[in-house]
């Protein structure tokens, strides 16, 4: 399968230490990608650096503060000195903190929308303005079904991971011209260490469970293939749009 084929590929994965974010990073070497390797704990980066070269891909690992544009250039910078050239970014660090609406103070908004949605933007400029330049790549940013319906996530991660989908769409607008396609990925709960503590709260799992028509929480190798595709030729006509990889949990509307 040709079109899935990353050969010669060089792709960034930003908060890739560890979850999703390394299952992504993994599957995309596993499709014949090199890749950077972006978060913040080096002994995570250099954990994901090893697996992805035991698999015969070239990586690197970068150490960076998502939140912080000078940083941000500077892995654009060392990434394209290694490498020449990026073909693909997965906007992937996120985090969360559940407060109730009324109690969320100043300081926990201000990290959580610099965390998910300011560092989206910044990667996605610093990047784009590359793709741009050599008139090809595919940015994949990682939403949540939280950004499309109402869940008990809390108000400031619903509203950064519903950014996401709306700056996907209007990324996807300007840079579709240059043939630098823009989308994104929405997944509802999977078995990473950020919601081991609430998946192992029977009546939480079993509200999860409840809600989901395939009964089950994902596993992050069922995120490796819809990067992969959007990553790769197979979906060269697809731009500005988020799926769902949510066991049917969207289909719900609520």
């Amino acid at each position: 399968m040709d079109l899935f084929n990353l050969e010669g590929k060089v792709a960034i994965v930003t908060g890739s230490g560890k979850g999703i974010g390394k299952a992504m990073a993994l599957g995309l070497a596993d499709a014949g990608a090199d890749v950077v390797v972006v978060a913040r704990t080096q002994s995570d980066i250099d954990q994901t650096v090893l697996e992805i070269e035991q698999k015969g891909r070239k990586a690197i690992g970068i150490s960076t503060d998502v939140k912080k544009k000078e940083e941000i250039e500077k892995m654009v910078e060392q990434t394209l000195h290694t490498f020449g050239k990026i073909d693909i970014l997965i906007n992937n660090a996120g985090m969360n903190i559940r407060t109730p609406a009324l109690e969320v103070p100043e300081e926990e908004w201000e990290l959580i929308v610099q965390t998910n949605m300011k560092s989206v933007f910044l990667a996605s400029q610093a990047v784009g303005k590359h793709m741009v330049e050599q008139r090809h790549g595919s940015i994949i940013n990682i939403s949540s079904v939280a950004g499309h319906v109402a869940l008990r996530t809390g108000v400031a991660y619903a509203a950064t991971k519903a950014g996401i989908i709306q700056m996907t769409k209007t990324l996807a607008l300007e840079w579709g011209k240059y043939n630098v396609r823009v989308n994104a990925i929405a997944p509802w709960y999977f078995k990473t260490p950020l919601t081991e503590k609430l998946l192992a709260n029977e009546e939480y799992y079993n509200e999860v469970i409840s809600r989901t028509p395939l009964c089950r929480v994902g596993d992050v190798k069922e995120l490796v293939g819809p990067a992969v595709f959007l990553a790769s030729d197979a979906s060269t006509y697809v731009t500005g749009h988020t799926i769902f990889v949510d066991g049917g949990m969207s289909i719900y509307g609520f």
